[in-house]
Protein backbone atom coordinates (compact mmCIF):
# COMPACT_ATOMS: atom_id res chain seq x y z
CA UNK A 1 0.00 0.00 0.00
CA UNK A 2 1.46 3.52 -0.55
CA UNK A 3 2.26 4.82 2.73
CA UNK A 4 4.13 8.06 2.22
CA UNK A 5 2.48 11.00 0.20
CA UNK A 6 5.22 12.92 -0.75
CA UNK A 7 7.15 12.92 -3.84
CA UNK A 8 4.31 10.74 -5.33
CA UNK A 9 2.81 7.66 -3.41
CA UNK A 10 5.51 5.27 -2.48
CA UNK A 11 6.31 2.77 0.81
CA UNK A 12 9.44 2.27 2.50
CA UNK A 13 8.47 -1.64 3.29
CA UNK A 14 10.71 -3.63 5.64
CA UNK A 15 9.41 -7.07 7.39
CA UNK A 16 9.11 -8.51 10.74
CA UNK A 17 8.86 -11.99 11.80
CA UNK A 18 8.21 -13.47 15.17
CA UNK A 19 8.59 -17.03 16.37
CA UNK A 20 8.63 -17.99 20.01
CA UNK A 21 11.14 -15.54 21.04
CA UNK A 22 12.94 -15.45 18.03
CA UNK A 23 12.74 -11.80 16.32
CA UNK A 24 14.04 -11.14 12.80
CA UNK A 25 13.75 -7.55 10.99
CA UNK A 26 14.74 -7.51 7.22
CA UNK A 27 16.04 -4.33 5.41
CA UNK A 28 14.33 -1.56 4.46
CA UNK A 29 13.21 -1.31 0.44
CA UNK A 30 12.71 2.37 -0.11
CA UNK A 31 10.66 3.34 -2.75
CA UNK A 32 8.64 0.66 -4.04
CA UNK A 33 5.18 -0.84 -3.44
CA UNK A 34 6.59 -4.37 -4.61
CA UNK A 35 9.00 -5.20 -2.25
CA UNK A 36 10.89 -8.53 -2.32
CA UNK A 37 12.94 -9.36 0.45
CA UNK A 38 14.44 -12.32 -0.76
CA UNK A 39 15.77 -13.11 2.66
CA UNK A 40 15.95 -16.34 4.20
CA UNK A 41 15.26 -17.31 7.91
CA UNK A 42 15.69 -21.26 9.94
CA UNK A 43 14.43 -22.00 13.23
CA UNK A 44 14.21 -25.13 14.91
CA UNK A 45 10.84 -26.15 15.68
CA UNK A 46 10.18 -28.62 18.63
CA UNK A 47 6.67 -27.71 19.19
CA UNK A 48 4.50 -27.90 15.64
CA UNK A 49 1.07 -26.27 17.96
CA UNK A 50 2.95 -22.70 17.44
CA UNK A 51 1.93 -19.83 15.68
CA UNK A 52 4.36 -17.77 13.62
CA UNK A 53 3.49 -14.47 13.25
CA UNK A 54 4.83 -11.87 10.27
CA UNK A 55 4.01 -8.56 9.88
CA UNK A 56 5.07 -5.65 7.47
CA UNK A 57 5.63 -1.53 8.26
CA UNK A 58 6.28 1.94 6.69
CA UNK A 59 9.59 2.98 7.99
CA UNK A 60 8.93 6.67 8.81
CA UNK A 61 12.64 6.98 10.18
CA UNK A 62 14.89 7.66 7.36
CA UNK A 63 15.58 10.41 5.25
CA UNK A 64 16.24 12.74 8.80
CA UNK A 65 12.90 12.00 10.11
CA UNK A 66 11.67 13.33 13.47
CA UNK A 67 12.55 11.21 16.14
CA UNK A 68 8.97 10.64 17.62
CA UNK A 69 7.56 9.84 13.99
CA UNK A 70 6.38 5.94 14.14
CA UNK A 71 6.84 3.30 11.84
CA UNK A 72 3.21 2.80 10.29
CA UNK A 73 1.42 -0.52 10.11
CA UNK A 74 0.93 -2.09 6.89
CA UNK A 75 -0.58 -5.72 8.13
CA UNK A 76 0.41 -8.76 9.47
CA UNK A 77 -0.39 -12.64 9.15
CA UNK A 78 -0.45 -15.27 11.69
CA UNK A 79 0.04 -19.26 10.66
CA UNK A 80 -0.22 -21.93 12.96
CA UNK A 81 2.80 -24.63 12.15
CA UNK A 82 0.75 -27.58 12.48
CA UNK A 83 -1.14 -26.56 10.22
CA UNK A 84 1.43 -27.17 7.59
CA UNK A 85 3.01 -30.18 5.78
CA UNK A 86 6.39 -31.76 6.59
CA UNK A 87 8.48 -31.21 3.50
CA UNK A 88 6.50 -28.66 1.22
CA UNK A 89 7.20 -25.35 0.02
CA UNK A 90 5.02 -23.08 0.54
CA UNK A 91 4.30 -20.07 -2.13
CA UNK A 92 1.13 -18.56 -1.23
CA UNK A 93 -0.19 -15.16 -1.06
CA UNK A 94 -1.52 -14.23 1.97
CA UNK A 95 -3.77 -11.15 2.81
CA UNK A 96 -1.73 -8.65 5.25
CA UNK A 97 -5.00 -7.59 7.45
CA UNK A 98 -4.60 -4.30 9.52
CA UNK A 99 -7.59 -2.38 11.35
CA UNK A 100 -7.46 1.41 11.56
CA UNK A 101 -9.54 4.17 13.13
CA UNK A 102 -10.56 4.82 9.51
CA UNK A 103 -11.53 0.97 8.93
CA UNK A 104 -10.43 -2.48 7.45
CA UNK A 105 -7.45 -2.69 5.10
CA UNK A 106 -6.12 -5.22 3.51
CA UNK A 107 -2.82 -6.05 1.69
CA UNK A 108 -1.42 -9.23 -0.37
CA UNK A 109 1.88 -10.31 0.52
CA UNK A 110 4.43 -13.47 0.88
CA UNK A 111 4.60 -16.07 2.20
CA UNK A 112 2.08 -10.23 27.68
CA UNK A 113 2.07 -8.12 30.19
CA UNK A 114 2.72 -4.15 29.94
CA UNK A 115 6.44 -5.01 31.67
CA UNK A 116 7.25 -7.78 29.72
CA UNK A 117 6.52 -5.85 26.63
CA UNK A 118 8.64 -2.92 27.63
CA UNK A 119 11.86 -4.75 28.32
CA UNK A 120 11.40 -6.81 25.31
CA UNK A 121 10.92 -3.92 23.25
CA UNK A 122 13.65 -1.93 25.05
CA UNK A 123 16.24 -5.07 24.02
CA UNK A 124 15.06 -4.95 20.33
CA UNK A 125 15.17 -1.07 20.01
CA UNK A 126 18.81 -1.47 20.72
CA UNK A 127 19.51 -4.13 17.99
CA UNK A 128 20.80 -3.61 14.12
CA UNK A 129 18.73 -3.06 12.83
CA UNK A 130 16.31 -1.94 15.20
CA UNK A 131 12.63 -2.54 15.95
CA UNK A 132 10.82 0.13 17.69
CA UNK A 133 8.13 0.06 20.39
CA UNK A 134 5.20 0.84 17.97
CA UNK A 135 6.55 -2.64 15.77
CA UNK A 136 6.90 -5.14 19.11
CA UNK A 137 3.65 -3.77 20.46
CA UNK A 138 1.86 -4.55 17.14
CA UNK A 139 3.58 -8.33 17.10
CA UNK A 140 3.05 -8.82 20.34
CA UNK A 141 -0.82 -7.61 20.38
CA UNK A 142 -0.68 -5.52 23.70
CA UNK A 143 -3.63 -3.85 23.15
CA UNK A 144 -5.78 -7.39 23.13
CA UNK A 145 -7.33 -7.09 26.63
CA UNK A 146 -8.82 -3.50 26.29
CA UNK A 147 -12.51 -3.85 25.59
CA UNK A 148 -14.00 -3.86 21.55
CA UNK A 149 -17.04 -4.52 20.53
CA UNK A 150 -16.18 -5.81 17.24
CA UNK A 151 -13.94 -8.76 19.17
CA UNK A 152 -16.69 -9.11 21.44
CA UNK A 153 -19.23 -9.84 18.52
CA UNK A 154 -16.47 -12.26 16.90
CA UNK A 155 -16.33 -14.17 20.01
CA UNK A 156 -19.93 -14.39 20.18
CA UNK A 157 -20.11 -15.52 16.41
CA UNK A 158 -17.41 -18.47 17.58
CA UNK A 159 -19.51 -19.67 20.56
CA UNK A 160 -22.59 -19.41 18.17
CA UNK A 161 -20.88 -21.58 15.20
CA UNK A 162 -19.67 -24.30 17.79
CA UNK A 163 -23.50 -24.63 19.57
CA UNK A 164 -24.42 -25.00 15.64
CA UNK A 165 -23.27 -28.15 15.68
CA UNK A 166 -25.08 -29.77 18.84
CA UNK A 167 -28.26 -27.57 17.57
CA UNK A 168 -27.56 -30.05 14.97
CA UNK A 169 -27.45 -32.87 16.83
CA UNK A 170 -30.18 -31.86 18.89
CA UNK A 171 -32.54 -31.15 15.77
CA UNK A 172 -31.16 -34.86 14.46
CA UNK A 173 -32.09 -36.57 17.16
CA UNK A 174 -35.52 -34.92 17.58
CA UNK A 175 -36.72 -35.37 14.20
CA UNK A 176 -35.90 -39.27 15.50
CA UNK A 177 -37.74 -38.97 18.10
CA UNK A 178 -40.68 -37.44 16.15
CA UNK A 179 -40.02 -40.58 13.13
CA UNK A 180 -39.71 -37.45 10.17
CA UNK A 181 -38.33 -39.82 8.32
CA UNK A 182 -39.33 -43.77 9.28
CA UNK A 183 -36.46 -44.81 7.86
CA UNK A 184 -34.04 -43.66 9.85
CA UNK A 185 -35.94 -43.73 12.89
CA UNK A 186 -36.61 -47.60 12.53
CA UNK A 187 -32.32 -48.09 11.59
CA UNK A 188 -31.75 -46.40 15.17
CA UNK A 189 -34.10 -48.35 16.49
CA UNK A 190 -32.36 -51.68 15.25
CA UNK A 191 -29.02 -50.55 15.95
CA UNK A 192 -30.24 -49.65 19.70
CA UNK A 193 -31.44 -52.57 20.21
CA UNK A 194 -28.07 -54.09 18.63
CA UNK A 195 -26.05 -51.87 21.48
CA UNK A 196 -28.15 -52.96 24.14
CA UNK A 197 -28.09 -56.57 23.49
CA UNK A 198 -23.71 -56.62 22.73
CA UNK A 199 -23.30 -53.39 25.14
CA UNK A 200 -19.74 -54.55 24.32
CA UNK A 201 -20.36 -53.05 20.47
CA UNK A 202 -21.26 -49.89 22.24
CA UNK A 203 -17.60 -48.38 22.12
CA UNK A 204 -16.25 -49.86 18.81
CA UNK A 205 -19.63 -48.68 16.81
CA UNK A 206 -18.87 -44.88 18.49
CA UNK A 207 -14.84 -45.13 17.47
CA UNK A 208 -16.12 -46.62 13.94
CA UNK A 209 -18.92 -43.54 13.79
CA UNK A 210 -15.45 -41.10 14.27
CA UNK A 211 -13.52 -42.86 11.50
CA UNK A 212 -16.56 -42.40 8.97
CA UNK A 213 -17.28 -38.62 9.86
CA UNK A 214 -13.41 -38.48 9.44
CA UNK A 215 -13.03 -39.86 6.08
CA UNK A 216 -15.98 -38.32 5.28
CA UNK A 217 -14.70 -34.68 6.40
CA UNK A 218 -11.36 -35.56 4.24
CA UNK A 219 -12.18 -34.16 0.77
CA UNK A 220 -13.83 -30.72 2.45
CA UNK A 221 -10.41 -29.98 4.05
CA UNK A 222 -8.62 -27.00 3.50
CA UNK A 223 -6.44 -26.71 0.43
CA UNK A 224 -4.44 -23.60 2.03
CA UNK A 225 -3.09 -23.15 5.69
CA UNK A 226 -5.62 -20.84 7.31
CA UNK A 227 -4.75 -17.20 8.46
CA UNK A 228 -6.07 -14.27 10.12
CA UNK A 229 -9.72 -13.81 8.65
CA UNK A 230 -11.56 -10.75 7.99
CA UNK A 231 -14.87 -11.93 8.31
CA UNK A 232 -14.46 -14.00 11.36
CA UNK A 233 -12.69 -10.64 13.56
CA UNK A 234 -16.19 -8.58 12.46
CA UNK A 235 -13.43 -6.42 10.48
CA UNK A 236 -15.07 -5.86 6.82
CA UNK A 237 -18.59 -4.47 8.56
CA UNK A 238 -17.89 -2.90 11.68
CA UNK A 239 -19.39 0.74 12.56
CA UNK A 240 -16.81 3.72 12.31
CA UNK A 241 -17.94 4.58 16.03
CA UNK A 242 -17.16 0.87 16.92
CA UNK A 243 -13.59 1.30 15.16
CA UNK A 244 -12.70 5.18 16.87
CA UNK A 245 -14.14 3.48 20.00
CA UNK A 246 -11.52 0.48 19.99
CA UNK A 247 -8.61 2.56 18.91
CA UNK A 248 -9.29 5.40 21.41
CA UNK A 249 -7.05 6.11 24.66
CA UNK A 250 -6.99 4.75 28.16
CA UNK A 251 -8.37 6.55 29.80
CA UNK A 252 -11.37 8.31 26.87
CA UNK A 253 -10.23 11.94 24.93
CA UNK A 254 -13.32 12.13 23.38
CA UNK A 255 -16.26 14.66 23.76
CA UNK A 256 -18.64 13.71 27.03
CA UNK A 257 -21.75 12.73 24.36
CA UNK A 258 -19.73 10.35 22.73
CA UNK A 259 -18.44 9.06 25.69
CA UNK A 260 -22.15 9.41 27.42
CA UNK A 261 -23.60 7.57 24.21
CA UNK A 262 -20.79 4.75 23.96
CA UNK A 263 -21.45 4.04 27.69
CA UNK A 264 -25.29 3.91 26.98
CA UNK A 265 -24.60 1.33 23.91
CA UNK A 266 -22.05 -0.63 26.63
CA UNK A 267 -24.90 -1.31 29.51
CA UNK A 268 -27.12 -2.14 26.59
CA UNK A 269 -24.48 -5.54 25.62
CA UNK A 270 -23.87 -5.90 29.01
CA UNK A 271 -27.27 -6.12 30.18
CA UNK A 272 -27.91 -9.15 27.48
CA UNK A 273 -24.61 -10.47 28.55
CA UNK A 274 -26.29 -10.27 32.29
CA UNK A 275 -29.39 -11.91 31.55
CA UNK A 276 -27.42 -14.73 30.00
CA UNK A 277 -25.12 -15.16 32.33
CA UNK A 278 -28.12 -15.26 35.20
CA UNK A 279 -30.10 -18.04 33.25
CA UNK A 280 -26.91 -20.02 33.26
CA UNK A 281 -26.44 -19.63 36.95
CA UNK A 282 -30.24 -20.46 37.57
CA UNK A 283 -29.87 -23.40 35.65
CA UNK A 284 -27.23 -24.29 37.96
CA UNK A 285 -28.48 -23.69 40.99
CA UNK A 286 -31.82 -25.63 40.17
CA UNK A 287 -29.52 -28.48 40.23
CA UNK A 288 -28.03 -28.17 43.46
CA UNK A 289 -31.46 -27.36 45.11
CA UNK A 290 -32.37 -31.15 44.40
CA UNK A 291 -30.62 -32.68 47.11
CA UNK A 292 -30.36 -29.01 49.41
CA UNK A 293 -33.94 -29.11 50.95
CA UNK A 294 -34.79 -25.55 49.49
CA UNK A 295 -38.16 -27.10 48.48
CA UNK A 296 -38.76 -29.57 50.84
CA UNK A 297 -41.64 -31.09 48.30
CA UNK A 298 -39.70 -31.17 45.75
CA UNK A 299 -36.75 -33.08 47.08
CA UNK A 300 -38.75 -35.52 48.80
CA UNK A 301 -39.86 -36.55 45.57
CA UNK A 302 -36.89 -36.57 43.63
CA UNK A 303 -35.55 -39.16 47.39
CA UNK A 304 -38.55 -41.22 46.99
CA UNK A 305 -38.02 -41.38 43.21
CA UNK A 306 -34.80 -42.24 43.74
CA UNK A 307 -35.32 -44.76 46.01
CA UNK A 308 -37.66 -46.76 43.78
CA UNK A 309 -35.39 -46.28 40.61
CA UNK A 310 -32.34 -47.59 42.83
CA UNK A 311 -35.00 -51.17 43.67
CA UNK A 312 -36.38 -51.52 40.25
CA UNK A 313 -32.83 -50.99 38.37
CA UNK A 314 -31.02 -53.91 41.25
CA UNK A 315 -34.38 -56.30 40.93
CA UNK A 316 -34.05 -55.91 36.64
CA UNK A 317 -31.47 -56.69 34.46
CA UNK A 318 -29.68 -53.27 33.02
CA UNK A 319 -30.50 -54.12 29.23
CA UNK A 320 -34.24 -54.51 30.15
CA UNK A 321 -33.89 -51.58 31.85
CA UNK A 322 -31.70 -49.97 29.08
CA UNK A 323 -35.09 -51.01 26.06
CA UNK A 324 -37.81 -49.70 27.92
CA UNK A 325 -36.08 -46.22 28.50
CA UNK A 326 -35.02 -46.48 24.52
CA UNK A 327 -38.02 -47.28 23.57
CA UNK A 328 -40.03 -44.98 25.55
CA UNK A 329 -37.48 -42.11 24.14
CA UNK A 330 -38.32 -43.23 20.88
CA UNK A 331 -41.88 -43.51 20.99
CA UNK A 332 -43.95 -42.62 17.89
CA UNK A 333 -45.46 -39.23 18.10
CA UNK A 334 -48.89 -40.36 18.27
CA UNK A 335 -48.14 -41.71 21.79
CA UNK A 336 -46.91 -38.23 23.10
CA UNK A 337 -48.34 -35.11 24.62
CA UNK A 338 -48.42 -31.74 23.72
CA UNK A 339 -47.43 -30.83 26.93
CA UNK A 340 -43.61 -30.18 28.52
CA UNK A 341 -41.93 -33.68 29.57
CA UNK A 342 -42.49 -34.41 33.45
CA UNK A 343 -38.95 -34.49 34.27
CA UNK A 344 -38.25 -31.02 32.44
CA UNK A 345 -41.18 -29.37 34.40
CA UNK A 346 -40.25 -30.64 37.88
CA UNK A 347 -36.82 -29.29 37.13
CA UNK A 348 -38.00 -25.85 35.30
CA UNK A 349 -40.25 -25.64 39.16
CA UNK A 350 -37.26 -26.14 41.34
CA UNK A 351 -35.90 -23.29 42.81
CA UNK A 352 -33.15 -20.85 42.02
CA UNK A 353 -31.09 -18.00 44.05
CA UNK A 354 -32.73 -15.50 41.69
CA UNK A 355 -35.43 -15.16 44.14
CA UNK A 356 -32.68 -13.52 46.70
CA UNK A 357 -31.46 -11.09 44.34
CA UNK A 358 -32.34 -7.04 44.67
Amino acid sequence: MPMKSKDGRTTDAYCVAKYGNKWVRTRTLLDTLTPRWNEQYTWDVYDPCTVITIGVFDNNHINGSKDDAKDQRIGKVRIRLSTLETDRVYTHYYPLLVLTPSGFEETWGTSIGIEAQQIVAARLGRSEPPLRRETVEYMLDVDYHMFSLRRSKANFQRIMSLLSGVTAVCRWINDICTWRNPITTILVHVLFLILVCYPELILPTIFLYLFVIGIWNFRFRPRHPPHMDARLSQADHTHPDELDEEFDTFPTTRPADIVRMRYDRLRSVAGRVQTVIGDLASQGERAQAILSWRDPRATAIFIIFSLIWAVFIYITPLQVVAVLVGLYFLRHPRFRSKMPAVPVNFFKRLPAKSDMLL
